[in-house]
């Protein structure tokens, strides 16, 4: 980890405060915790955690670059969607996790160009400082719409209109698991010094222990399973994509992030799993490193919260890759908009679209999975390109 950038002081001492804290915490629980607590802590502990505190994760400056900050093509697009969902629900849009606001003002901006602006866009965001950042980003670039726009603290008990997640799933706290020819292993978190360790116990957690039995069978279709394999189990995602079926009584719930159906998530080639960190634009596989001050995150299980979506009375209204969704929506003809002659604006967003619709970018590691209630139209996003089968 040497090769990685240096946090300043102030950056190295935030992340200490955090390490003391899950240290003391991991004490409290005897000596040892699940994966899924430290790395719940790690990204959300108040005023501590990666998405709690106040530095600057999106972007060139920070620590990634999402689809939203990559370019105004992708909310411009999703908007078409989106607007096609309002008209045969409700006025209503809510975003889980709107990060820096990007999204929702280049939605909110196409929507007005489209004169379907919704009549409230709620934001559910559990960080303090990132609200902030929203509500900053929402009153400068549209004050005339800022009215509109309303955050929440918690989901509401009834929800209609169009819900868009974009990369919020990866980021909930997962569980580590072990599958060997004998047993099923917890890896989890304990104390050694000042440093976290690795230990693994039997899984204690009823739903963890059935979902990864219900998970091996995937392994053992294929003809060379490795005798130990590591891997996610994320029963937030599915719990998330419940409650929100559960509440949802017209609409779309639209889930936009990387990851996979069951049978590919848990192919014998991927013994390691999917976890990964993100700190500075480098990626690596460490999450004991400067805890606080790097994103963690595993792929989504897709397969999993499509099936506890639908146990919670929500269909399947469509399943495929970015790069079809955003191409079905129209993002090629948002760029003709724009005249080829008009380099300086042109190429730009040329250059974009590639990266959100390349097979070797995000195109195809990007999923988009739709989920509602009430809806008779086809959604156009989900027009070519069906990958249902692969849940």
């Amino acid at each position: 980890m040497s090769a990685l950038p240096q946090p300043t002081p102030e950056a190295q001492a935030h992340s200490d405060r955090l390490r003391d804290l899950i240290h003391r915490d991991i004490a409290a629980q005897g000596g040892w915790i699940p994966f899924s607590r430290f790395m719940e802590l790690a990204l959300y502990a108040p005023a501590l955690g990666y998405y709690s505190a106040g530095a600057r994760k999106f972007g060139a400056a920070g620590d990634f670059v999402t689809a939203p900050e990559l370019s105004p093509l992708f909310g411009r697009t999703l908007a078409r969607q989106v607007a096609d969902i309002m008209a045969q629900s409700a006025p209503q849009v809510m975003e889980l996790g709107a990060g820096s606001g990007k999204l929702a003002v280049d939605m909110l901006g196409e929507l007005e160009r489209m004169d379907c602006l919704p009549e409230r866009y709620a934001i559910l965001e559990v960080s303090a400082d990132l609200r902030d950042r929203q509500r900053a980003l929402v009153q400068d670039r549209l004050p005339h719409l800022a009215s509109r726009v309303h955050w929440l603290d918690a989901l509401p008990e009834y929800i209609s209109g169009a819900l868009v997640a974009n990369e919020v799933l990866d980021a909930l706290p997962v569980h580590l698991v072990r599958w060997t020819d004998t047993r099923i292993v917890e890896r989890g978190v304990a104390s050694d010094g000042e440093m976290f360790v690795w230990q693994e116990r039997l899984p204690e957690t009823p739903a963890l222990l059935q979902a990864a039995q219900q998970a091996r069978p995937e392994l053992v279709e294929a003809v060379s399973v490795p005798d130990d394999y590591l891997s996610e189990i994320s029963l937030a995602s599915p719990g998330l994509a419940g409650s929100l079926s559960e509440r949802l009584q017209q609409g779309v719930l639209l889930f936009i992030d990387y990851g996979f159906g069951a049978r590919e998530y848990y192919h014998p080639q991927r013994s390691q799993g999917t976890l990964m960190c993100h700190y500075r634009h480098y990626a690596h596989d460490d999450p004991f490193f400067l805890p606080g001050l790097q994103d963690i995150t595993a792929h989504v299980d897709f397969t999993a919260v499509a099936e506890r979506a639908m146990d919670s009375g929500a269909h399947l209204l469509g399943y495929t890759s970015q790069a079809h969704f955003l191409i079905n929506c129209g993002i090629t003809e948002l760029l003709s908009a724009t005249s080829p002659e008009n380099l300086r604006d042109y190429q730009p967003l040329s250059a974009q679209l590639q990266k959100l619709t390349s097979p070797a970018e995000m195109g195809e590691l990007f999923k988009v999975i739709a989920l509602g209630k009430g809806m008779d139209a086809p959604l156009r996003g989900f027009a070519s390109g069906d990958k249902s089968r692969f849940l």
